[in-house]
């Protein structure tokens, strides 16, 4: 079965960085794109960054745009996100989402915790 596993979320400063990873299994990875999005208490979950199932054709949310970089490993069946610059606004359960079937699948999320 389709699984998606997050890792690498915490807690870190203003301005400092962090990179998360999705460890994707049970589906053929170099096929569809991959998406990360957020979501923070309160709020509805946004799309955060994408990215085509080639590596080509990132594309971002304007919040994060020059600051976070979504990359992908078709070898490895894994895409990270790369978030620099971090601002407390970007606090929230991060999670990995791929199309697959009719609803998609989604990971169980990490969290990130941006704070002094």
């Amino acid at each position: 079965q389709v699984q998606l596993v997050e890792s690498g979320g915490g807690l870190v400063q203003p301005g400092g960085s962090l990179r998360l990873s999705c460890a994707a299994s049970g589906f053929t990875f170099s096929n569809y794109a991959m998406y990360w999005y957020r979501q923070a208490p309160g709020k509805e979950r946004e799309l955060v960054a994408g990215i085509t199932n080639t590596g080509s054709r990132p594309n971002y949310a304007d919040s994060v745009k020059g600051r976070f970089t979504i990359s992908r490993d078709n070898a490895k069946n894994t895409v990270d996100l790369q978030m620099n610059s971090l601002k407390p606004d970007d606090s929230a359960q991060y999670y990995c989402y791929v199309p697959v079937g009719a609803f998609g699948f989604w990971g169980q999320g990490t969290q990130v915790t941006v704070s002094s």
